[in-house]
C-alpha cells in the first residue's frame, strides 16, 4: 500500500442497545462487511460473520454453552457437563465453535474470528470498522 492511502476505520451507529439482547446477537451489514454482535454478562462483542474454517456464516449459528469433558480421581471420563460461564456460537456448516469472549476456536487457538471495536454510549451500540 502506497503512504497516505491506508484506509482509516470508521465508527458506525449501529441502534439501539435494544438490538441485542443478553445472551442474544443482531446481524448488521457495514459497507458490504457482514457483523455478528453479541451481549454477555453486558459485554459487547462484534465479528466478522466468517467463519475460519471454510467462510460460513458462523454469526448465524447457535450460541451454546462450552462442553467440558468431567473426569474423576483417577483422570477417567464420567461424563460431560455445560460450561454456562463460557458461551459459544457454532457455525452451521462445519460445527467450527468459537468463544463469544475471545473468538477463539474452542480446540484450536490457531483458528480465530475477526473481531471488531464495539461500544455502546448513551443507550447506543457502535461499531468501527
Amino acid at each position: 500500500m502506497k503512504p497516505g492511502s491506508e484506509v482509516s476505520a470508521v465508527q458506525h451507529e449501529i441502534g439501539s442497545s435494544d438490538l441485542v439482547p443478553e445472551r442474544g446477537r443482531y446481524i448488521v451489514d457495514i459497507e458490504g462487511t457482514t457483523i455478528g454482535i453479541f451481549r454477555l454478562d453486558g459485554v459487547l462483542y462484534a465479528y466478522e460473520n466468517i467463519c475460519a474454517h471454510q467462510g460460513g456464516p458462523v454469526c448465524q449459528g447457535r450460541i451454546v454453552p462450552r462442553v467440558r469433558e468431567r473426569l474423576d480421581d483417577a483422570k477417567q471420563a464420567i461424563g460431560l457437563t455445560f460450561d454456562e460461564t463460557d458461551m459459544h456460537i457454532v457455525c452451521p456448516w462445519h460445527g467450527f465453535e468459537y468463544s463469544i469472549t475471545t473468538g477463539i476456536h474452542a480446540g484450536d487457538p490457531s483458528f480465530r474470528l475477526r473481531a471488531f471495536p464495539v461500544e455502546e454510549r448513551e443507550g447506543t451500540i457502535y461499531v468501527t470498522c
